[in-house]
């Protein structure tokens, strides 16, 4: 592969944050354009409400979910603790008397908008671990509901954000509602990238975050399964079906809705274009230096149970924090581990949990492709990768 004489910088960290689509841009300044706020009865208010619940759909029809099921957040996180506190909850109502969960079993490598409430719940809380292809194995967490009593919520990620590998989510389902758990599927990782499904997920709960496939920053929504007593984390004017309280964050809302209409329409074309540039990439990386490792490429076999647009890659010796700030200085942005730790460059949880030693869990970093990533980009991230290996690596 030769290397790019372009110097404009390369950004290869759409799992952190993607670049804001141009329809989501557009969207959002018409929705800023004029003062409106969607619970007032007025004319403006209409408009705005239109605007919101048109969205709504658009979220909704990513997810394949009904739109009334959709509820808007501030993003992944809150979302994600709404979920949380909705099955603490008692409920009844539409769906029948159900008691709040006793209990939590969730997947090791969740991210820590799960990780955290669920340890900071005051529930006993079961980790389950991944195996060495990143995959958590249904069996695993059947056994991890058979070992407890009472009501359990099951959290299980899409698809995850370090290794991209997708996890069995619609056979964990099947497993936990056979033994009477709810299931809180974080899907921020793997919307726009891969077809979802709500109806084919069977979870009780899917959460989703703008920003990661092409919306703006701080919006987010909680989708339900099921009609949900509402158990608010925000009180006050009782706003998105009485679960989450505040004047709407309309330009966030209608940035999300086009990015998920757009992300959605251009999906399998983009999913092909974009794992094709993975590829690439890893087979430069690879080829380049033999000694590098691959995380989650095993998983399902050719890559095929993995995010089209991830790559998980140790290089022997060399710490990540290094990786990152040299491949920095040569114009070319990725990351180590999650980008959601106030910018600290730890040891990976996600690969400890899939039983790595600490030391091959400090030397991988990520590069994440999307939308408008381009060839001119991989030469670029491969050109300075295999030259910090070939200094590096003996």
């Amino acid at each position: 592969m030769s290397p790019s004489t372009d110097s404009s910088p390369v950004y290869l960290d759409y799992n952190a944050t993607a670049p804001l689509r141009p329809e989501a841009r557009a969207a959002l300044l018409a929705a800023l354009a004029a003062p409106a706020n969607p619970s007032s009865v007025h004319g403006f208010g209409r408009a705005a409400r239109s605007i919101a619940e048109s969205a709504r759909e658009q979220v909704a029809a990513l997810a394949g979910a009904e739109p009334k099921r959709v509820v808007f957040t501030s993003g992944g996180t809150e979302a994600n603790n709404l979920a949380i506190a909705l099955a603490r909850a008692p409920v009844s109502g539409p769906v029948g008397a159900r008691p709040g969960v006793t209990r939590l079993v969730v997947s090791a490598i969740e991210h820590d908008s799960v990780l955290r409430p669920a340890r900071a719940s005051g529930l006993p809380v079961t980790e389950v671990p991944a195996g060495p292809d990143g995959r958590v194995d249904p069996a695993a967490v059947a056994a991890a509901l058979d070992a407890g009593e009472g009501p359990a919520l099951v959290c299980l990620m899409l698809a995850n954000n370090e290794t991209g590998v997708i996890q069995p989510v619609a056979d964990v389902t099947r497993l936990a509602h056979e033994r009477g758990a709810l299931v809180l599927c974080d899907a921020v990782q793997a919307a726009g990238k891969i077809p979802l499904d709500l109806a084919a997920l069977g979870c009780d709960f899917l959460t989703l975050s703008a920003h990661k496939l092409g919306g703006a920053t701080g919006c987010g929504a909680l989708i339900t399964r099921d009609d949900w007593a509402p158990a608010p984390l925000i009180r006050g004017g009782g706003q998105e079906l009485g679960q989450r309280a505040g004047t709407e964050n309309l330009g966030g809302i209608a940035a999300f809705g086009a990015a998920a209409a757009v992300a959605r329409a251009s999906l399998p074309e983009q999913a092909a274009r974009i794992a094709g540039l993975r590829d690439r990439l890893q087979a430069a990386l690879t080829g380049a230096c033999p000694a590098a490792v691959v995380y989650g490429a095993e998983a399902g076999g050719m890559g095929a149970g993995r995010l089209p647009n991830t790559l998980c890659i140790g290089m022997p010796g060399v710490p990540a924090e290094t990786q990152v700030m040299a491949l920095d200085l040569a114009g070319v942005a990725v990351s180590a581990g999650s980008a959601c730790s106030s910018g600290k460059v730890t040891p990976s949880h996600v690969l400890t949990a899939m039983g790595l030693p600490g030391q091959a869990a400090r030397e991988a970093v990520r590069f994440s492709l999307g939308w408008a990533s381009t060839d001119a980009d991989i030469e670029r991230a491969a050109s300075a990768w295999i030259a910090l290996a070939a200094r590096k690596v003996k």
